[in-house]
């Protein structure tokens, strides 16, 4: 593993900023008042060529001052207790503070390198004002300023000298990420908790407990996959705070950076517009989804019925009918177990690729089958199909008059190709393009050239083949009139 590296202090000295300054990216969400993160958040950094994981927490408490200040306190301590190296960060502008001695006094228990940095240090005036620091009994401290990346660069250097070495390991290109997206509290976090394996998460029945996008790791049957527990998705009318609105940005990056999105539904409230909303967002990213009708377990027996409640989400969700669901709860693990199962069936056929050939003998059987309608007077020809790309499976035809064909005629082709293929669990995208000329082939060997040759003559010869079978249908028709 590479080595760890944890930031810890009070709240609102400027862990996250430090965070987003060390990995060169925005990740973790900034403000000015306290108690932003809540979670420990992990991302890999490199500095002088080494590679190190990172972990941001929460602002360190003792006493219950805030709503969240034990489980933050938890959360900090485990972070401490993996790290190979501790980053305590101070308040330059705020001054010293009680926490900051208590915590002080935890840290100097662990024998790990502890680097000390006095933040928002940004003029000469602020360095002549540090000498109560002193009186923590350490004998140097980098003064720094995290927005502004003073003395940063020189910090670094010394810490990358203390991480211990590692051998490197290649990740696994199997790697399947999933979001867990849906409204404020149904059960988010709960459910990461739960196929993490522990309490990982901060988990409170008090409505935007998380804020941030957190990813977790684990595997599962020997298959690697990354965990992304996002902030709930409210109406947009009713978002009016600045940090809920760049939480539900994160939420939505994540369904743009996901290959499966769980999509998380209360099923004590029912199905509502905002989680048809939220599947709809799923539905335009183009990723996988599965629907998880959470919180089972506190349905009385009445309301219990597991074909009703299907019934009125394909209702409701026609447009993700291809989206397997399942009902689960995350409090007792109900059914917890099979999820990641069924997210391994919908990455495969959301990473599947199929042959030229079977392709376009899909496409031209279907249209053979049922030939589309006429474009005035003329008729819709189909020369050619390619997959273009996988995540998900995207097709493109060729034909003589791409505007002409009708969004019905693209939803039977698009039948066709999930039932021969076959793919019943995953998005497809198919486009029509016209053909503007005889198709080249360009690049390859000479043995790849004279298979496209081949091909093609094939697909011409079947083409004339299909329209001299209509000439003869068309005079049989005539001569029994």
């Amino acid at each position: 593993m590479k080595p760890v590296v944890a930031i810890l202090g009070r709240p609102n000295v400027g862990k996250s900023t430090l965070f987003n300054r060390i990995i060169r990216n925005r990740k973790a969400l900034v403000d000015d008042f306290p108690g932003v993160t809540r979670d420990r958040h992990y991302e890999d950094a490199i500095w002088n060529d080494i590679e190190f994981t990172l972990i941001d927490t929460g602002g360190f408490l003792s006493t219950d001052d805030d709503y969240f200040a034990s489980q933050i306190k938890g959360q900090l301590t485990i972070a401490a207790d993996q790290a190979d190296a501790l980053i305590f960060i101070m308040d330059g502008r705020a001054g010293l503070s009680p926490y900051d001695r208590e915590l002080a006094d935890f840290l100097r228990r662990m024998s790990k390198p502890i680097f000390y940095l006095i933040n928002k240090i940004e003029s000469v005036k602020q360095h002549d004002e540090l000498t109560d620091f002193y009186s923590l009994g350490i004998d140097s401290f980098y003064e720094v300023s995290a927005e502004h990346g003073i003395g940063v660069g020189d910090f670094l250097d010394d810490l990358v000298d203390a991480l211990p070495e590692y051998e490197q390991i290649e990740g696994d290109e199997n790697l399947i990420k999933i979001a867990i997206v849906g409204r404020p509290n149904v059960g988010k976090s709960s459910l990461a908790n739960r196929l993490f394996g522990e309490q990982r998460l901060v988990v409170n029945e008090k409505a935007g407990t998380t804020r941030d996008a957190i990813e977790l790791k684990c595997e599962h049957k020997g298959r690697q996959f990354i965990l992304v527990d996002t902030a709930g998705i409210r109406r947009k009318g009713k978002v009016t705070n600045k940090l809920e609105k760049f939480s539900i940005l994160k939420s939505l990056k994540s369904l743009d950076e996901c290959d499966v999105a769980l999509i998380l539904i209360d099923s004590d409230e029912g199905i509502t517009d905002q989680d048809i909303t939220i599947a709809g967002y799923a539905e335009k990213r183009g990723c996988g989804a599965l629907f998880l009708l959470n919180k089972w377990d506190l349905l009385d027996e009445e309301r219990k019925s597991v074909k009703k409640y299907m019934a009125d989400l394909r209702d409701k969700a026609k447009f993700l009918s291809y989206a397997p669901a399942m009902t689960v709860s995350a409090l007792t693990g109900q059914r917890c177990h099979k999820i990641l199962d069924e997210v391994v069936k919908i990455h495969k056929e959301y990473c599947h690729r199929i042959n030229t050939g079977v392709l376009n003998r899909i496409i031209e059987d279907a249209v053979y089958r049922t030939e589309p309608s006429l474009h005035k007077g003329k008729r819709l020809k189909f020369f050619y199909a390619t997959q273009v790309a996988i995540k998900p499976p995207s097709f493109v035809c060729f034909v003589n008059f791409p505007e002409a064909v009708h969004f019905s005629y693209k939803r039977y082709l698009l039948n066709q190709l999930r039932q021969m293929i076959p793919l019943e669990k995953t998005p497809i995208k198919l486009f029509f393009r016209e053909k503007t000329g005889r198709i080249k082939f360009s690049g390859g060997s000479k043995e790849e050239e004279r298979i496209f040759q081949k091909k093609k003559k094939h697909n011409t010869q079947r083409q004339k083949e299909r329209t001299e079978q209509s000439k003869r249908k068309r005079q049989r028709d005539m001569d029994n009139d």
